[in-house]
């Protein structure tokens, strides 16, 4: 909308230029469209089958389950395990396995940093998987 004062020499006009701003906006609208595809993180991760099948009694339990006991104790497969010997069990469990699948379960004393590292020495003797049971499975 423009404004005449009536005199014909200047030819001021009130009106706003919004061809820079619109120029911008595009600008700004191109730039996250290519940024936020490129910023998102995947975690793979494998839930479980919500119908396992049933073991026949008498099968041999192969799993290896890690309990993180807390204040630097744990238990592999209920055999207590010091952290200093921790490594080393778990190298010569996996040495000779195919699989290279472990179960880690916390108990609710235990620090977050002792089940990382629980993790990390899992890792460090050869594991590939490592699974976290639900709270109220293998107790």
């Amino acid at each position: 909308m423009s404004m005449s004062t009536g005199n014909a020499n200047t030819s001021l006009s009130n009106e706003i230029n919004v061809t820079p701003m619109i120029d911008v906006l595009l600008v700004l609208l191109i730039i996250f469209m290519i940024v936020v595809p490129m910023s998102r993180k995947v975690i793979d991760i494998q839930l479980p089958d919500p119908t396992p099948a049933v073991v026949p009694p008498g099968a041999v339990n192969q799993q290896i389950v890690l309990e993180v006991l807390g204040k630097g104790q744990f238990a592999i497969n209920k055999d207590p395990t010091s952290d200093k010997e921790l490594g080393d069990k778990l190298k010569r469990i996996y040495e000779p396995r195919p699989d290279k699948i472990i179960f880690v379960k916390g108990a609710n004393e235990a620090l977050y940093q002792d089940v990382i590292f629980a993790m990390d020495k899992a890792r460090g003797a050869g594991v590939k998987v490592i699974g976290v049971p639900p709270k109220d499975v293998m107790k």
